[in-house]
């Protein structure tokens, strides 16, 4: 029998820390999809795509939530089959281990109601994007006072590439110094490489 774990999150800007601390462990094995999009069937995730092939009868997975595995309801239930099918206990923070029969039919309802709920974010940041735009075009300003719809820059992205090359600091370095994520400092220090306009940068100071 072997403990395994996973865990997802969306953005290479998130990090699964969170989850990992919230789960039980220790963990024989622990598989992760960072910066993998809950759009993406489980099935087609590369972290949770080396868990099928390892897993095997007798083994315990746990997740963090039940929306963890799948993209839709629907493939969260077709993936909760799956793997009681092949004789896996799968265990979800909160609920506790979940077998066939009655443990089927609480996933069923929790994976119906987490893409219910999806769905309704998703509506409200629709509606959102609208009435800020739409705000923008009449003022200058969206509704709830932004000079833009894009989110906020976490750091001047020219300034982060010529400290690092000045420096001739690590990413990991650079991450530390201006307090942002290896993520953000990649693609950064990428696009300055491929001499693209980086995304967030602003002109230097006259």
């Amino acid at each position: 029998m072997t403990r395994l774990a996973y865990y997802r999150v969306s953005t290479g800007d998130q990090s699964v820390e969170a989850q990992r601390q919230a789960l039980i462990g220790p963990f024989d094995r622990e598989y992760e999809d960072a910066g993998i999009s809950g759009a993406v069937l489980a099935a087609d995730r590369p972290g949770f795509a080396k868990l099928l092939q390892f897993v095997r009868e007798g083994d315990t997975l746990c997740v963090y939530s039940i929306d963890r595995l799948g993209r839709d309801a629907l493939d969260v239930q077709s993936t909760v089959r799956h793997l009681l099918g092949l004789g896996v206990t799968l265990d979800v923070r909160g609920l506790g281990p979940i077998g066939r029969g009655v443990g089927e039919l609480i996933v069923a309802v929790l994976a119906q109601m987490a893409d219910m709920e999806r769905q309704r974010i998703k509506e409200r940041c629709d509606a959102g994007r609208v009435a800020a735009r739409s705000s923008l075009e009449a003022t200058g300003r969206t509704h709830r006072g932004k000079a833009s719809l894009g989110r906020p820059t976490v750091a001047n992205a020219a300034e982060v590439v010529a400290w690092r090359r000045a420096n001739g600091a690590s990413i990991r370095e650079t991450c530390g110094h201006f307090e942002i994520s290896k993520a953000t400092v990649t693609r950064y220090c990428g696009a300055a490489e491929r001499g693209q306009a980086v995304s967030g940068a602003r002109p230097p100071a006259a």
